[in-house]
Order: C-alpha cells, then sequence, then structure tokens
C-alpha cells in the first residue's frame, strides 16, 4: 500500500516523513485546493526528506480551463521542478466542454519527463468518467487523483472500483479526498486501490508571545496566523496499519 500525504509546507512534509509516508504532494493555498508552491519551498522539501516528492503545477485556484499565459507559467514551473530533481508534477487541463484537454496535458506530461505525472482532481470535474480515463491514458499521465467525481472519496468509492477495474494496469487510479482513520477502510474494501492520498491535518498553536487581538487572519475571517497548519506522524501511522489490513484482507478474498 502507498501512501501520499498532501503537504501545504516545509514542517507538514517532515512531519509525514516521520510519520512513514511514501510520498508528499507539495502544494500551496490549502484554502484554494492547492496551487504551485515557491521555487524556494520546493527546494527545502527535496533537500530535507528523502521519500519521493511531487509537486502539485496549478497556477491558480478555480477551474481549470487555462489561459495561454497560465499555460506558459505551467511549463516554466515544469522546468524549475526538474531542475531541483523532484520525483513527480501533478496537474490537470480541461476543455470547456469538460473533457481533459489531451493536447496541452500532452505536451506537460512529455516535458516533465522522466518525472511522475499524476492527473488530479480536474478528473473529477470531466463530464465523463469512462471518457476522461481515456483520455489521460492518451495524454501520458501515470496515475488518476480522484474522490470517484463526488466531493468526498467514501461517496464516489464504487465508480473509483469500477475506474480501477477498466484501467486494468494501464493507469493507477488512487482515491483522495476526504481519506481518513474513519473512511479508509471502506474505500479501500469497496475499490480495491492500492494508493491513497489523505492530509493526516493537525493544527498547533503558534510561538508568538505578542498578538494583536485586533487581527485575525491578516483581516480575513477565513483564518488566523496563530494557527499553524501541520501533520500529524501519528494519523499517517494509523493510516497505513488500517490500510495495510484492509490490503491483506482483499488479497486473501
Amino acid at each position: 500500500m502507498l501512501l501520499e500525504v498532501v503537504v501545504y509546507n516545509i514542517e507538514s512534509a517532515l512531519r509525514a516523513q516521520e510519520g512513514g509516508a511514501d510520498r508528499i504532494e507539495l502544494c500551496d493555498n490549502p484554502g484554494e485546493g492547492g496551487t504551485t508552491p515557491s521555487y524556494a519551498v520546493i527546494e527545502a522539501a527535496r533537500q530535507n526528506v528523502n521519500m519521493d516528492v511531487f509537486v502539485m503545477i496549478r497556477p491558480r485556484g478555480g477551474d481549470f480551463l487555462y489561459s495561454n499565459y497560465e499555460f506558459h507559467a505551467m511549463k516554466r514551473d515544469i522546468h524549475q521542478c526538474q531542475k531541483i530533481s523532484v520525483d513527480g508534477v501533478v496537474f490537470g487541463m480541461l476543455t470547456a466542454e469538460g473533457r481533459i484537454d489531451v493536447k496541452r496535458c500532452k505536451e506537460l506530461v512529455e516535458r516533465a519527463r522522466p518525472l511522475k505525472v499524476t492527473c488530479h482532481r480536474a478528473f473529477d470535474m470531466t463530464r465523463d468518467p469512462f471518457e476522461a480515463l481515456e483520455d489521460c491514458i492518451e495524454a501520458g499521465f501515470d496515475r488518476i487523483l480522484t474522490a470517484g467525481q463526488q466531493a468526498q472519496a467514501a461517496r464516489g468509492k464504487e465508480l473509483i472500483g469500477q475506474l480501477i477495474q477498466k484501467a486494468n494496469g494501464r493507469i493507477a487510479i488512487m482515491p483522495g479526498s476526504g481519506v481518513n482513520e474513519n473512511t479508509v477502510e471502506e474505500i479501500l474494501r469497496a475499490s480495491k486501490a492500492t494508493e491513497i492520498h489523505f492530509s493526516a491535518t493537525a493544527f498547533r498553536e503558534s510561538g508568538m508571545q505578542y498578538r494583536n487581538q485586533q487581527i485575525a487572519g491578516m483581516g480575513s475571517e477565513e483564518g488566523s496566523e496563530f494557527k499553524l497548519r501541520t501533520v500529524d506522524p501519528e494519523r499517517v501511522r494509523k493510516m497505513r496499519a488500517l490500510a495495510e489490513e484492509v490490503e491483506r484482507s482483499n488479497q486473501r478474498v
């Protein structure tokens, strides 16, 4: 069972490694669903963890219909990731009609090699998951991160299983979104997936002694600068134990 932990800062990357993760997906901006992190953060993560580092290539939040300017930015970000020697990149591009943009995705995949390439949950925004599966294979992706076209993977577990069967080893299918200690067993039993994507999120208090109580989240009501996002290594360890027990059970059937 392969465990991928999504992380949004350097501390989280280190804690994911401490917990025994196999791979991290390194992003910025969790409130936007993940965007491309800075060059320096990518470099620091690569230099300080010895597991696989996959980097999100997403120039902004919102939809996955990108302009030519954004497409160029994605090319440049992939080039920078190659220079830092990360292990993989994660992206997805759609057409206005809700299909995988095969032409531009294929160009990015070819530019990214020899890095591994994952199609992220842009897949879940497509009009037909089985059509999108074939399009991802045509584009050259190595895996698809999906919640089965639902908000959370537990609700899309049957479709995830169908996609795995339809893929028949041509591409990896990795459940993600809402995968945690309470849902991982049902997702894996239903889908027979061999990779999982989760966050194992924890928060810790800031070390700041002086705090201006008149400002929360630098003026935003959505967050606080005194609450820092990280990863709980114990949650990662528990997820592995649960996932590997289901994997053994699935193999016995």
